[in-house]
């Protein structure tokens, strides 16, 4: 299995060469792809409560 240290430096690689290459807002473009896939890949795996991250996203404290 590979280090999260490993992933995390991939994923900024990919980054930084993308705002290189393509710009600025390609990169920003990226950024919200590799979001809403953690966020589908989460749902997918059951790993996401979407009633946490609605409440989150309303304000609402969680006493957990």
């Amino acid at each position: 299995m590979i280090s999260s240290a490993k992933v995390g430096i991939l994923v900024g690689a990919v980054l930084a060469l993308t705002w290189i290459v393509v710009g600025f807002w390609a990169f920003v473009a990226v950024v919200l792809a590799m979001l809403l896939g953690a966020l589908v890949g989460r749902l997918v795996d059951g790993t996401l409560d979407v009633r946490g991250l609605v409440d989150a996203v309303r304000g609402k404290r969680s006493s957990s």
